[in-house]
């Protein structure tokens, strides 16, 4: 499959300059100080028991989402199917772009691999009007210019809390993005320019402040001093394992006795 690549965020250098209350993570950027969003948005909603998660267990620490099968049930079927199988155990998060988001699920570490449970044909377009690309949502990447190309590759969105500015928020309800809506991308913030180009299959509920940290670390930069948004040797981001689960799902602990467990077999 060809490479997946994310769209750049034309606002990316205001949305920098807009993050406050920011504390170091060792990299080249803060961690943004994110707030508790209000909303009766359902990606701001807590998951219900028996609801199926993910849960990431990386290099930096561990990462929960929620899934939503009912809305993008291609992609969460296929994500779920290659963390079962173990396709991504031990792979990297290969991009890492400050103030967008974090990408990987490419089994080769490069961005150019990836594969799906349809016999390796792609996922289309599953976008869906209540999920958005709010800070924190899990979505398929997918090759430039092709919204129906989706793999196994993923990306957590990690833009700025202050990153949806009011013009932008005046063009979504001209869009007709309802109030709520609005108002959870003015408080979250989000790439809502791709609303209806990428799919939005999952949303992070516990340890957003280890994707944050994912997307501060240092990066490879290229010959004529443009960022390659590939973590450094150094700053490799690890992702052990992905466990498919239902809500609450097992604690780190029993994950990791687990496989230890299933090693030792």
């Amino acid at each position: 499959m060809a490479v997946s690549t994310l769209k750049r965020c034309c606002a990316l250098g205001l949305a920098l300059a807009a993050a406050a209350a920011l504390c170091s993570c060792g990299g080249r950027y803060p961690v943004p100080d994110r707030p508790t969003v209000e909303s009766s948005e359902r990606q701001f909603t807590a998951p219900a028991e028996g609801d199926t998660i993910a849960i990431f267990t990386t290099s930096l620490g561990e990462v929960r989402a929620v899934l939503y099968p009912d809305a993008a049930p291609m992609a969460v079927y296929n994500f779920a199917g290659l963390a079962r199988s173990g396709y991504y155990d031990d792979t990297v998060i290969w991009r890492s772009q400050y103030g967008f988001a974090v990408q990987g699920g490419d089994a080769e570490g490069t961005g150019t691999g990836g594969a799906t449970i349809y016999n390796n044909n792609p996922i289309p377009l599953e976008a869906d009007a209540s999920l958005r690309h709010y800070a924190g949502a899990l979505c398929l990447a997918t090759v430039a210019g092709d919204a129906n190309s989706g793999g196994s590759q993923f990306y957590f969105v990690t833009a700025l809390p202050d990153s949806v500015d009011e013009e932008m928020q005046s063009q979504l309800s001209a869009n007709g993005y309802t109030a709520e809506q609005v108002s959870a991308y003015a408080e979250a913030g989000g790439l809502p320019y791709l609303d209806n180009t990428d799919t939005v299959f999952g949303q992070v509920y516990q340890g957003m402040d280890v994707v944050d940290k994912m997307a501060c670390v240092d990066t490879v930069q290229n010959e004529d001093g443009t960022d390659s948004y590939r973590p450094t040797e150094e700053d490799t981001i690890t992702i052990e394992r992905v466990t498919i689960a239902q809500y609450p799902g097992p604690t780190a602990e029993e994950i990791a006795a687990s496989a230890e467990s299933a090693a030792a077999e």
